[in-house]
């Protein structure tokens, strides 16, 4: 997992903070992607979150108004994140389509 630093974008005011993840297959990082993508963030404001795949890397891209916000909601991501992988490790590999 690589993270790059949380950063103050000047032109939004905004705090962003990105996360990649890389995956063994393709295949798993979407599954990753598919399976976390249905959690909105909870405050209709503040804050928006960006997934996307290319290969097997699975990244996450934060922008948010206040750090704390921003520090929740990368929290409960890397939670649902560990969840993820362990529940596909347990599973093993996906099989091909």
């Amino acid at each position: 997992m690589a993270a790059v630093d949380g950063e103050f974008n000047q032109g939004t005011g905004k705090l962003e903070f990105s996360l990649d993840v890389p995956f063994p297959s393709s295949r798993e990082a979407t599954i990753a992607l598919r399976s976390l993508s249905p959690d909105k963030e909870p405050r209709r404001g503040g804050i928006s979150k960006q997934l996307t795949v290319s290969g097997s890397m699975l990244s996450v891209r934060w922008s948010a108004d206040e750090a704390r916000i921003l520090r929740v909601s990368v929290n409960s991501f890397l939670d649902h994140l560990s969840l993820v992988v362990e529940t596909m490790e347990m599973f093993g590999p996906p099989v091909p389509q």
